[in-house]
């Protein structure tokens, strides 16, 4: 019986050895292959995920410095804060017709109220007035200086209780130094000391030119003669 149970042991030793062990490690090192691959394959989406999160992160970030960037424009500069392209002062003389003397008159009444004519201002602050002018330009105060262009347009007086009117007028050039026109339109508060008005265009030289003109009273004779100083600053010179 003893040799038996020896035999059995023996037996089943020789069948743990020949088909049990082989399987063993067979499935050990499929576990360990399988644990590995497993492994890798979530470092594979853990580093998928965190490249995912990374480009989301970047994108983000672009997208809020795009916006950031459109919202920060640059503070605007006033018209004051600017220099001036180009700056120039004229001097233009208006004599107007008053029935005597036609041929030194540079400028006529062309339409008047109902109590006016067109040889006399109304009164009223010549309120309803309209003057039609064609005035030398000078580059100095005098009169009697070579013209260097004229003064071409008309104001209309346009309020009963104080002295006002309202300006379009061009100034055409005719000399050497400047060819082309430059074009003016605004009111011109008349008790004031300067007063700006705008430039809106010109030809030639001054090819869509725009900017300010700053008019002021130089002198004056009553009614029928006055001299403008117009100090020209532009802002755009083409």
């Amino acid at each position: 019986m003893e040799q038996k149970s020896t035999k059995v042991k023996r037996f089943h030793h020789l069948i743990k050895k020949l088909v049990l062990k082989p399987y063993i490690r067979v499935s050990k090192q499929h576990l360990s292959s399988q644990l590995q691959s497993n492994h890798s394959f979530s470092l594979l989406i853990f580093n998928k995920m965190r490249s995912k999160h990374q480009l989301s992160t970047l994108f983000l970030t672009i997208f809020l410095l795009l916006i950031l960037g459109c919202n920060a424009s640059p503070p605007r500069k006033s018209i004051r804060s600017r220099r001036p392209c180009k700056e120039m002062v004229f001097y233009f003389h208006d004599i107007i017709y008053n029935g005597k003397n036609s041929k030194n008159a540079t400028s006529a009444i062309v339409g008047a109220p109902a109590w006016g004519n067109h040889t006399i201002l109304a009164n009223q602050n010549h309120f309803g007035n309209v003057v039609v002018f064609d005035d030398p330009i000078t580059l100095d105060n005098n009169l009697h200086s070579p013209p260097v262009g004229r003064a071409q347009g008309f104001y209309i007086y346009d309020k009963k209780e104080i002295y006002t009117a309202w300006l379009g007028f061009s100034f055409v050039f005719n000399s050497t130094a400047h060819k082309g026109s430059i074009n003016f339109a605004g009111a011109d508060p008349l008790m004031n000391k300067t007063r700006d008005i705008s430039v809106i265009g010109g030809t030639g030289d001054f090819f869509m030119t725009r900017g300010v003109a700053t008019i002021m009273t130089d002198s004056f004779e009553g009614e029928v003669y006055f001299r403008l100083r117009v100090d020209i600053k532009l802002y755009e010179c083409w």
